[in-house]
């Protein structure tokens, strides 16, 4: 016996409503449509499936049974209609998004919330990590999108490139607060906080005093921007930081000035060059780029 899905989707829709007229509204079909539909379907089962009851159709027994198989059939493909349609308007489906430390604290999960707001049904995969580890996530397919620091040891990446300008943090009551811009003649002597001697911007800084004539004093080495800006509240020194670090901290006990000469970081926005992106990643990208540029100093970056 060969039933035909629809058959069976008129089947059902009988028993829901009661009547052929409001099934056909629900499938959105004649009510001479539903009424053959079911015709066959009562000769190919040879029962019959429904008695007349004051303008209602009551399922026979047998069609009590049917219904039982038949409704499983029939939502779990309206569940895969109703998925489809989520993908079409990006309701659904999931996001997968890594990126380094400092950015985990506050940038990233608030536009990954804004982002989902109107996407109940849309599930999202987000890490932190070293950069390295990020480059090799991303180019195994295990996220679709990285936000990483260069330099990359990956060549089947996409990659936006971004410059992002670091801050000085000084404890809230330095007298070094008293200046509009830092430079190394100014913070001669004053203790500093500094990622690891191989961080950007711990040898860019080193670079800055050594130009300058001026010995670059470390206190503090630790791995994380956000360990920095603890040091740096509890009196420790001053530390050089980059925006995400400090612009989503609400805790205060800091204040940031400019330095001069600019200590940058060089960053990049990735995804696989041999994956294609779900609807929901590509869109996501251009949200998360649109939201970068405030930050991102790289020459014609923002005009």
């Amino acid at each position: 016996m060969s039933l035909r899905f629809r058959q069976l989707q008129a089947f059902h829709a009988i028993v829901e409503t009661g009547t052929v007229t409001a099934a056909a509204d629900q499938l959105g079909i004649s009510q001479p449509g539903i009424s053959n539909l079911l015709a066959q379907l009562e000769r190919q089962t040879r029962f019959k499936l429904f008695e007349r009851v004051r303008g209602r159709l009551v399922p026979t027994p047998e069609a009590e049974v049917l219904y039982q198989e038949v409704d499983t059939v029939v939502r779990g493909l309206d569940h895969v209609s109703q998925a489809v349609v989520d993908l079409q308007n990006k309701q659904a489906g999931q996001l997968q998004v890594a990126s380094q430390h400092s950015m985990s604290f506050g940038f990233m999960p608030r536009l990954i919330a804004r982002f989902a707001r109107d996407r109940p049904d849309m599930s999202i995969s987000f890490q932190s990590q070293y950069s390295v580890k990020i480059q090799e996530w991303v180019q195994s397919g295990l996220f679709e999108i990285g936000i990483c620091e260069l330099p990359l040891l990956h060549d089947a990446l996409n990659v936006h490139p971004l410059q992002i300008e670091t801050l000085l943090a000084l404890p809230e009551d330095s007298p070094l607060a008293q200046h509009e811009v830092l430079t190394p003649e100014l913070l001669d002597g004053t203790p500093f906080i500094v990622m690891g001697p191989e961080h950007m911007t711990h040898r860019r800084t080193r670079e800055a005093f050594h130009n300058a004539g001026i010995p670059l004093r470390t206190r503090v080495h630790s791995h994380l921007f956000k360990n920095l800006l603890s040091f740096v509240k509890e009196g420790m020194g001053v530390a050089v930081l980059d925006p995400f670090a400090l612009h989503f901290d609400f805790e205060g006990g800091f204040i940031t000035r400019p330095f001069r000469p600019r200590i940058l970081m060089d960053m990049a926005v990735i995804t696989s060059r041999t994956r294609p992106m779900s609807a929901v990643g590509q869109e996501f990208l251009a949200l998360l780029l649109e939201e970068l540029k405030p930050y991102d100093c790289s020459p014609g970056a923002n005009g």
